[in-house]
């Protein structure tokens, strides 16, 4: 990338380069995303599916734009792999994106954003602006068909950075899981039979016993059984928790333990876009 075409000293410019140089230094299996070299403000990206979801083992191409006021503005971002999740061409309404800069931090970044992202796809879209709503067999099919070649985008060095991307992509990203098949009728019926089933006619001796009733407990008169109850053992309520007040810090009880780097990257990406709500953009 040629930096000397750059201003160096403007803060968007500086915040850009840091990002990319920490983008190539801590790569992740888990997306990719790297600026055009004709202009650093607009991004190409791909993220994968997210795990245990209709989406997994899908790569999903989209487009970053940086405003000129980046880190203190929030990007925008469009999907460009159709995904039945999200339109595609369309800038996505999060509270992450420019839809709504009042929730932006500037100590987030496109890492963060694109954790966030993949955070966002298996959940209810709500009529969501630029949202949609798929059966999981239509997003299974589209996980399928997205990695079969990259979208179709914008200039031809758009295009070259998207394949490389895709195949950078492809070679992490590991196969769409088969969707699992009930077992067949044989194996059913040969199941039941290795099963030791009891008679209703000869109920075993454990079953005859557990229905017959105490005598000890069943000829007693009321009167008894109340004094029997007073003068069993008082039994002890289990001891509560004492409450947290909202003011403490559970932190401070959790013991410190050392998280990869990936790990990190959701964890703080949950807890820095918690307040992201997708209903925030109504589609009318």
């Amino acid at each position: 990338m040629a930096e000397d075409k750059y201003n160096l000293k403007n803060p968007a410019v500086k915040r850009i380069l840091q990002e990319v140089k920490e983008m190539q230094s801590n790569p992740s299996d888990d997306f990719t995303s790297l600026p055009l070299e004709e202009n650093i403000f607009e991004w190409q990206f791909a993220i994968r599916g997210p795990r245990d979801s209709e989406f997994e083992g899908g790569i999903y191409h989209g487009r970053i734009q940086l405003p000129a006021e980046y880190p203190f503005k929030p990007p925008s971002f469009m999907l460009l792999t159709p995904n039945g999740r999200f339109e595609t061409q369309t800038k996505i309404c999060l509270s992450i994106s420019n839809h709504h800069p009042e929730h932006w931090q500037p100590s987030w970044s496109v890492r963060t954003a694109l954790v966030a992202l993949i955070a966002f796809m298996p959940t209810s879209p709500n009529g969501a602006l630029g949202s949609l709503d798929y059966t999981k067999e239509e997003r299974r099919v589209l996980a399928i068909k997205s990695r079969d070649v990259a979208p179709r985008y914008g200039t031809p060095e758009r295009q070259k950075l998207i394949d490389e991307i895709h195949d950078y992509m492809l070679s992490k990203a590991p196969p769409v899981p088969q969707a699992t098949t009930s077992p067949a009728p044989e194996e059913q019926n040969s199941n039941r039979e290795d099963e030791v089933q009891e008679s209703p006619e000869n109920p075993s001796n454990e079953a005859t016993e557990e229905r017959r009733p105490n005598p000890s407990v069943a000829d007693t008169t009321t009167e008894e059984r109340r004094e029997l109850a007073l003068d069993a053992d008082p039994v002890q309520a289990p001891i509560e928790p004492p409450a947290v007040r909202p003011n403490e810090h559970r932190i401070l009880h959790t013991p410190q333990q050392s998280i990869p780097r990936q790990a990190d990257d959701r964890f703080f990406t949950w807890a820095a876009v918690g307040l992201t709500i997708a209903n925030a953009c109504p589609s009318d």
